[in-house]
């Protein structure tokens, strides 16, 4: 069966698009969805020691989300850091656009200027600032990249933070993991429920709009990726994994052979999951609700099936689940 961007539309109410996190974190809901038996079932988070497989080994996403997002002159100005060249020298995201010209030097604030020395197609400028990214200056304009759709809110930037992450590098955050707490991961560790972890930095492509029509012409975006030794020994010898988020779906897939064997390695990875696909790693998976059209919503079709995920999403709206990256979670067992 062939599939259209169209197919993976859906309507959600405004008003179920989360703008701050459940609390505690392990207090969202939790649908948990049956392959086997097509079975739904509503529950919350912290009960998710319930409903996994007794064997499983979680797989979470250890990247922590850098503060990428600099705004100048109350906002009207801004640079959303999208890679460093070197210590002074960065690509970005600018707004407005106009006024970052090639060859401009550009006042942001406190005698701080930005020189725009390229212009890509894309828009994303080259641009050298007068100090140090992190230099001590820069940091009172920093803040946290929450997507579009969620407020800029800075006292919520912890909460968009696992509290298991530790490498920095992300633009996002691989927001599956939102909902675990110390005490939820130690009461699943008391069940000899294993985690380990990989590391995904999440770019700006997890929010890029798929702009073609025939979902195969879209070009899907690379993320950086790591899978230590370790890790590796420890899902190779998984009887049963339980991926926290697509972007551990990335790895896991982008890596694992047929007969499930993992090495080291890290690198860049372009996987691109759409209905068909053949999963070679993962059992289960726990996610969040996803934008209508996105790569993120293909990829948990050809885990659910498609009629399927139209099946529960409809559920999950009619019965007010929180969406998106602050909102309630899924697991497909």
């Amino acid at each position: 069966m062939t599939f259209s961007l169209s197919d993976f539309d859906y309507k959600l109410p405004e008003e179920l698009i989360a703008q701050s996190p459940a609390h505690p974190r392990d207090h969202a809901r939790l649908l948990v969805y049956n392959r086997e038996s097509q079975q739904i079932v509503d529950d919350f988070f912290y009960n998710l020691g319930n409903h996994l497989h007794p064997n499983t080994t979680l797989v979470v996403n250890n990247s922590k989300v850098e503060k990428c997002r600099l705004m100048f002159d109350g906002g009207k100005k801004e640079l959303f850091v999208t890679s460093v060249r070197n210590n002074n020298t960065i690509e970005a995201l600018v707004r407005p656009g106009k006024k970052f010209k090639n060859g401009k030097e550009i006042e942001l604030a406190n005698g701080i200027t930005a020189k725009v020395t390229h212009v890509a197609d894309d828009g994303i400028r080259t641009l050298v600032l007068p100090c140090d990214l992190d230099d001590p200056k820069l940091e009172p304009f920093k803040y946290t990249p929450f997507p579009p759709y969620i407020a800029q809110d800075e006292s919520l930037a912890d909460e968009y933070q696992t509290v298991y992450a530790k490498d920095s590098g992300s633009k996002a955050a691989p927001t599956a993991g939102l909902h675990f707490t110390d005490e939820l991961l130690k009461k699943l560790a008391g069940q000899r429920i294993k985690k380990s972890e990989v590391t995904l930095h999440v770019g700006l492509g997890t929010f890029a709009p798929v702009k073609t029509e025939k979902i195969e012409e879209h070009d899907m975006h690379s993320e950086w990726f790591q899978l230590n030794k370790k890790t590796a020994k420890e899902l190779s010898g998984a009887k049963h994994i339980t991926a926290v988020g697509t972007t551990s779906v990335r790895v896991l897939e982008s890596l694992a052979s047929m007969d499930r064997e993992f090495k080291p390695q890290s690198g860049e990875t372009n996987i691109y999951i759409t209905p068909g696909y053949t999963f070679k790693a993962v059992d289960s998976l726990i996610t969040n609700f996803h934008l209508p059209k996105s790569t993120l919503l293909m990829l948990v079709s050809a885990l659910m099936g498609f009629e399927e995920m139209h099946r529960v999403y409809q559920h999950a709206i009619k019965e007010k689940y929180r969406f998106y990256s602050f909102g309630d979670a899924m697991l497909i067992i």
